[in-house]
């Protein structure tokens, strides 16, 4: 199929993984065909989502919260085999079953008003004429720097979480691990095993929670989170409200000292950080596990955001453009969340497409992927 010119499809799905798949499972699973009514486009190189960039030494058995995508399980997993792995294959399985037909790798540069009520997708495979958006493009593209007086100054090496390969790396090093999130404490107990020190620095004091987290707990924790969404306000992780989950893993490393925190430093030295009551830490490497930022540059041409820095939001439709959905960008960037959302986007576009369609007064529904004249 020739992708050079401008082509027409009901709806573009941007991103594949788990909320992208699971509106494009949602979208076969009500009629609409891949490539012929919906495409989906993926700027990965392979099947998995964020997955596929996971530190090897993250195996499956050290997830927290993997729920499978909708419509099948993911069955005998080896939890000993590292999670990108697992996931990749799960996902790569999945969409030869429900023949998803994801095109990757596909850069969406921008997307903005075309003629008619459509959306004009840009992309290295061509520009998409369509109806309605699925954004599903995560936040693994967006790594958050913090910025510190004296950053520049410092000798050692700065990288974030994302550019993390496994505990390796640290080996006889004095380390700190800036963050309060799951991956920063997953981090901080690898490399601890091997490191001459590591001194751990978040922000807020860390809450962490024992037990099991029921629905009602879960329920409130969202609840938090859309609170800001419907605000504009830009949203915060889920694991900010519901604190980080006790392991036993955490267990010991708390016992033996290395989840002991301190709060952020003032500046940075040559040699480390320095904090205003005059303490000091000597460092070889600094890690910055401080999260990421929702990857929707791309919509910038249709002004979503609202004067708090966010895209406010009802359900999954921004509400400055009903045609866009946003899965994956607040509550719903947990797994099962994703699922929800995904389902709860086509439900509302299917509305869309279909009040669209009885006020069209021309000859019908076009045929997918018809060129459009500009």
């Amino acid at each position: 199929m020739n992708y050079t010119g401008v082509r027409e499809a009901e709806v573009v799905v941007v991103g594949a993984g788990q909320a992208g798949l699971a509106a494009a499972f949602h979208l076969r699973r009500v009629g609409y065909e891949p490539d012929r009514d919906f495409v989906v486009l993926d700027h990965a190189p392979r099947p998995g989502g964020a997955w596929q960039f996971r530190w090897p030494t993250l195996t499956y058995g050290k997830v927290h919260g993997m729920h499978a995508l909708p419509g099948m399980e993911l069955t005998g997993a080896d939890p000993d085999r590292p999670s990108a792995e697992v996931i990749g294959a799960y996902f790569d399985t999945y969409e030869r079953t429900f023949g998803l037909r994801v095109h990757r790798p596909v850069d969406v540069r921008a997307v903005h008003n075309g003629s008619d009520g459509r959306l004009l997708v840009e992309s290295s495979e061509g520009t998409y004429a369509t109806r309605a958006l699925i954004n599903a493009t995560g936040t693994w593209d967006r790594p958050f720097w913090p910025r510190f007086p004296g950053q520049g100054d410092f000798r050692g090496r700065q990288l974030h979480s994302s550019q993390y390969r496994g505990p390796q790396d640290f080996a006889g090093q004095r380390v700190i691990v800036v963050g309060g999130g799951t991956s920063a404490v997953q981090q901080l107990l690898e490399i601890a095993e091997v490191a001459a020190a590591t001194t751990w620095v978040t922000r807020r004091p860390p809450v962490f929670r024992e037990g099991p987290f029921d629905e009602q707990q879960g329920r409130a924790a969202v609840a938090r989170v859309e609170e800001r969404v419907r605000r504009g306000l830009p949203p915060q992780s889920v694991v900010s409200v519901t604190g980080l989950p006790m392991t036993e893993a955490m267990r010991r490393a708390r016992e033996r000292g290395v989840l002991e925190r301190l709060p952020l430093f003032d500046r940075l030295t040559g040699t480390g950080a320095v904090w205003a009551d005059g303490r000091t830490v000597e460092a070889d490497t600094i890690l910055y596990a401080t999260g990421f930022r929702a990857a929707v540059d791309h919509l910038a041409p249709l002004k979503l955001r609202e004067p708090g820095g966010g895209i406010r939001m009802e359900g999954t439709r921004t509400v400055r453009d009903p045609r866009v959905h946003l899965v994956g960008y607040d509550p719903s960037a947990s797994t099962i969340g994703a699922n929800r959302a995904g389902r709860a986007a086509v439900r509302d576009i299917r509305r869309l497409l279909a009040e669209g369609a009885r006020e069209d007064t021309g000859a019908g529904t076009a045929e997918a992927f018809r060129p459009v004249s500009r």
